[in-house]
């Protein structure tokens, strides 16, 4: 069910010896061990991370088995959203009412007055020209509304375009920055890539240690320094992945919020000692967030946006309390691609944006 687009992999070019020669300041490059039958302990308790580690073994399961287990669990993820605005259809007269309602519920949702009044307007002519008379019809109006508005988030994460392809990934702290790239680098080891990351979140030495332990885990080496400049970190990751040929070079980077304007120029310097490292790298740029905090989303997008010009999102814990709706906000307001949303803690849980899908567990 997860799937990449892929170009066409070009034969790799020799480096030049002047990538080969290590900075004065060696970084500490964290080989992973070859796997083990019992796993070491985690060095700091990680619960998400266990959870993870359980859904690396290979399952026979069928594609339709997976869409379906993914599809529940999408649904289960957006249902106090889905509650509320499926219940507003249910024996509806189509009146001024129903209209009232149905923005509260979209309000709710986080969409934003913007969006919320944008799909409102677009529903009343569909149901005017159309001649609309029962709530089931209306309700596929405003779901096809809603596919179509949230139709340009949805874009592949395109590999193979670049060797390495060199990525920045972003967010505030506790949006599951870290556990989102071990998950992606177990994905994209699914899909024939190989990787490399970069402790760059080098202000919290529980996160460099949690990107190791994703690495031994996923038999993947770890850039790392136990202190000093990230940006160094982030340039050594990306002259390390040239020199040993890697598909993909994945740069975590230390949490902050944007109001947080020292730390924010800190990331633009990161991503321009990235570009010295390699021509026009980061190729992509990528903001995490969580999907409980609502309209605080937007903000984040706008800000991070602004910074640093983003490529993607990914859109975490969809579990059960989020909303859902904020992505019709972003989708009005700041469309930068969704790439993956997350609904749990196991690997299974992140999956590519599909706005049908989305769409499809909101309103059923």
């Amino acid at each position: 069910m997860f799937s990449f687009f892929k170009r066409k992999k070009a034969a790799p070019e020799t480096p030049a010896p002047s990538e080969l020669v290590p900075p004065p300041a060696a970084p500490v490059i964290t080989p992973a061990p070859a796997p083990a039958p019992t796993p070491t302990p985690a060095p700091v308790p990680q619960a998400e991370v266990e959870l993870f580690i359980e859904e690396t073994a290979e399952r026979p399961v069928s594609e339709a088995e997976k869409k379906k287990s993914w599809m529940s669990r999408l649904k289960a993820g957006l249902s106090k959203t889905s509650s509320n605005l499926s219940l507003l259809f249910v024996g509806a007269r189509i009146d001024e009412d129903l209209y009232e309602e149905l923005e509260a519920a979209l309000l709710m949702s986080d969409a934003g007055m913007d969006a919320t009044q944008f799909l409102l307007d677009s529903l009343r002519r569909k149901v005017k020209e159309d001649k609309l008379l029962d709530a089931a019809a209306v309700k596929a109006a405003l779901k096809i509304l809603m596919i179509e508005m949230l139709a340009p988030l949805q874009k592949p994460l395109e590999l193979g375009r670049h060797e390495p392809l060199v990525m920045m990934i972003a967010g505030v702290n506790g949006a599951g920055k870290t556990t989102t790239i071990g998950k992606l680098a177990k994905h994209m080891q699914r899909s024939d890539q190989s990787v490399l990351l970069a402790a760059g979140d080098t202000f919290r030495a529980a996160a460099r240690e949690q990107l190791m332990v994703w690495g031994q885990r996923n038999n993947v080496t770890v850039i790392s320094q136990a202190s000093g400049d990230p940006a160094a970190v982030a340039f050594d990751a990306v002259q390390s992945g040239k020199a040993r040929g890697v598909d993909v070079v994945m740069v975590d980077t230390a949490g902050r919020l944007p109001t947080q304007l020292h730390l924010m120029e800190e990331l633009k310097k990161i991503k321009r000692v990235i570009g010295k490292g390699m021509d026009a790298a980061p190729h992509e740029i990528v903001l995490v967030i969580d999907g409980n905090t609502g309209q605080n989303a937007l903000a984040q997008v706008k800000a991070f946006d602004d910074a640093l010009q983003l490529t993607g999102l990914v859109i975490t814990k969809l579990d059960g309390t989020a909303k859902g709706g904020v992505l019709a906000a972003i989708a009005r307001t700041r469309p930068v691609p969704v790439y993956f949303i997350g609904v749990g803690e196991k690997l299974d849980d992140l999956q590519p944006f599909d706005a049908e899908e989305f769409v499809e567990a909101l309103l059923g």
